[in-house]
């Protein structure tokens, strides 16, 4: 078993979900080469996520977004943890929520994804920096 790591940075993007199925990709074509293993994909933030879901309707992404800011309001007067503003709470929750990693299968050299199923970078404040991912494969 052969293992293989990586690190992407993005550059600030606006809030919201986006696709980042192919920078995983692209960052460790050694996957290409496995008949089976895993990769998992790891973001080293609290106020972004990651997750996997419907890569085809960018409504989703909309969707989504109204979702998480309906269900995790900002400006909530029991939140004592603010010091970079409103949306600080809120996207620490919706981190935890949405989680900081994804697992995905490798199989004949892909990543073994629906047909209808992206990588997310779920970006949760309004003034983002840059964001920086790990990601790690291992099979043979």
């Amino acid at each position: 078993m052969e293992f293989f790591q990586e690190i992407i940075r993005f550059r600030p993007v606006k809030r919201g979900f986006h696709l980042i199925t192919n920078e995983v990709m692209q960052a460790l074509p050694q996957i290409s080469g496995m008949g089976v293993g895993m990769c998992q994909v790891f973001i080293q933030h609290t106020s972004a996520s990651l997750t996997i879901n419907e890569n085809a309707d960018p409504t989703v992404r909309t969707d989504f977004e109204t979702f998480f800011n309906k269900a995790v309001p900002e400006n909530d007067p029991d939140y004592v943890h603010d010091y970079e503003g409103p949306d600080d709470m809120p996207a620490h929750l919706k981190n935890a929520l949405l989680g900081s990693s994804v697992l995905i299968p490798i199989r004949k050299g892909s990543l073994a994804l629906g047909t209808w199923q992206g990588i997310y970078l779920c970006e949760h404040r309004d003034e983002a920096t840059a964001r920086q991912i790990v990601i790690t494969a291992w099979g043979k």
